[in-house]
């Protein structure tokens, strides 16, 4: 049976990352391990036979998506869908600093984390509202191919979540660490595999790249 493969891509490290925080749609720079991350993966996949790479249009993820395109002759595609969570008034706060500033705000937040959203910004479920039909779109446009999907810790989990069939309020159940390559299977008939979740090679960055060694 013909099917999608996509691999998803969370950006590299970025600068602020020792504290929490809302980075949201502003543009945060990586971190020197951050490129190097990058370009680790970029090398990773570099036998794979990728047909197409998609990119949140943010700085963060531009950097990587375009050192995996380049490895293929590709270009990026790159769309503003694929942004990650606008946080509003939130954006560029330690979370530290909200639970301290707007406690009721932080809390209201933790008890609906679907529906909440900060002042000027969007809730988690308007993301996935966002993000689903332009991935559904990606898939049906590229059945039998592989692509490269680059893009955000909250907007990956929507897709992952997605993929194993869990509510959005399962968000937090899943991990996604700097630079992770996850890898999902999209059949015609609409069923979907997870092959890969939260890989990390963070350790890696400054080592040859092996070829992944996924069967398809």
């Amino acid at each position: 049976m013909q099917s999608t493969r996509v691999y998803l891509v969370r950006h590299g490290q970025v600068e602020g990352h020792e504290q929490t925080r809302y980075n949201g749609q502003t543009n945060v720079a990586l971190t020197a391990l951050g490129k190097r991350q990058s370009a680790y993966l970029g090398r990773r996949l570099r036998a794979e036979p990728i047909r197409a790479v998609y990119s949140s249009d943010l700085d963060r993820t531009m950097y990587a998506a375009e050192l995996i395109a380049t490895q293929h002759g590709l270009d990026v595609q790159a769309d503003a869908v694929l942004r990650e969570l606008d946080a509003g008034l939130w954006e560029g706060k330690t979370w530290t600093e909200l639970r301290t500033r707007y406690p009721e705000d932080w809390f209201a937040r933790l008890r609906d984390l679907v529906h909440y959203s900060a002042p000027g910004g969007e809730s988690f479920q308007d993301v996935a509202d966002r993000v689903r039909p332009f991935v559904q779109t990606l898939i049906e446009r590229h059945v039998g191919e592989s692509i490269v999907l680059v893009a955000h810790g909250g907007v990956n989990r929507v897709i992952l979540l997605d993929a194993i069939g869990a509510p959005l309020d399962r968000a937090f159940a899943i991990e996604q660490d700097y630079c992770c390559l996850n890898i999902i299977d999209y059949a015609v008939d609409g069923s979907r595999l997870v092959r890969l979740l939260n890989g990390s090679f963070a350790d890696d960055a400054s080592r040859p790249a092996p070829a992944l060694t996924l069967v398809r």
